[in-house]
């Protein structure tokens, strides 16, 4: 009998280590003042008062890309989606005021391809240099036996930080108070296992042009990137104008604002203030899904809000439009009477 060992049963350490070799200069890519050390250790240190923090509190979040990984893998585009694994951690810790400070990934597969790892990772580093984040280090796991070969799953793990007095809780929000929308860029990370359905049920291709954009691959189209807002966020809040955020993710307009209103009030929206993208059209017109679903699905172009006080609500616009953000205001905060939560008009 031949001796056993664990490369003959598919996990490669060589393999792995070199790819962790690769990617030490894309982590070390995005330090920021307070990240100490590198790749490499069992744990990473972060620096809270060398981060400029006087009475700080800790902000977690953590979130996956969901089944947007199987377009990635079935059209082996790799590059991006990193992106949307910071993309959704970070923008959920922005809306209560805290500036990520920290990232760490989780990434397993099947078999381990150090040129798709890499890929990912790059992802990773672009988004945290987006984030303005560091990313201190992660979990690379090689498990053949629980995923296909070429299948891999992401999680990603943030911490940011807060002062005190600054925390976002929306108790101050009130009646007449203005949603301010920032657009999205496209389907972001929310709502594939519907649109897959559509793609496999329409027999069509992600490699061939995508039926509502002919200049793109339908692959290119829906692996978009998730906008990452922080910058925008941040320097919005410095206005004073800023009372609550909502990051417009999975059950979109509908699910998400309810979370930060105060009881009582409600979302009234103006569905006509901005233009459905193409890509929401088409999964409304030819994959026949229902405008009340669609609007409790995807973010349908809108992917954050900002509830602003009215009297500033255009100096908080303008922050946001100097950022490099088309803004919409979509409508007002009302008395929610006997009503939903929120009101699409």
């Amino acid at each position: 009998m031949t001796g056993r060992s664990y490369k003959a049963a598919g996990v490669d350490i060589d393999t792995g280590n070199a790819l962790v070799d690769a990617i030490k200069p894309l982590a070390a890519a995005t330090t920021r003042p307070g990240a100490l050390g590198g790749l490499g250790g069992f744990g990473a240190v972060f620096d809270l008062k060398a981060a400029g923090f006087r009475d700080p509190l800790l902000v977690s979040t953590t979130d996956g890309v969901g089944t947007k990984l199987k377009v990635a893998i079935s059209a082996g585009k790799h590059d991006s989606i990193g992106i949307d694994l910071v993309a959704m951690c970070v923008n959920d810790l922005v809306v209560q005021g805290a500036e990520p400070l920290f990232f760490l990934d989780y990434y397993a597969t099947g078999r381990l391809n150090p040129e798709t790892g890499r890929a990912i990772v790059a992802g990773i580093a672009e988004g945290c240099r987006q984030a303005g984040c560091a990313l201190v280090g992660g979990e690379t796991a090689e498990m053949p036996g629980m995923y296909n070969e070429e299948d891999y799953d992401l999680a990603g793990f943030c911490v940011g930080a807060v002062e005190r007095s600054e925390l976002i809780t929306g108790d101050t929000v009130q009646e007449g108070d203005v949603l301010l929308g920032l657009l999205s860029n496209g389907l972001h990370s929310n709502g594939f296992s519907l649109v897959r359905k559509v793609v496999s049920d329409l027999g069509l291709s992600y490699e061939a042009p995508a039926p509502f954009d002919m200049e793109m691959t339908l692959a290119d189209t829906l692996l978009a990137p998730t906008r990452i807002y922080v910058s925008t966020c941040l320097a919005a809040l410095g206005t004073g104008g800023v009372k609550t955020m909502a990051h417009i993710t999975g059950g979109g307009l509908v699910e998400n604002l309810p979370r930060v209103l105060p009881a009582g009030l409600a979302a009234e929206i103006d569905t006509g203030s901005w233009e459905l993208p193409a890509v929401f059209e088409w999964l409304h017109t030819h994959g026949n899904v229902e405008r009340s679903d669609l609007f409790r699905t995807f973010n349908c172009g809108i992917g954050m809000v900002l509830v602003a006080e009215a009297g500033l609500a255009e100096a908080v616009a303008e922050v946001a439009r100097q950022k490099g953000e088309e803004v919409i205001e979509l409508g007002r905060i009302v008395s929610r009477g006997e009503g939903p939560a929120v009101r699409l008009e």
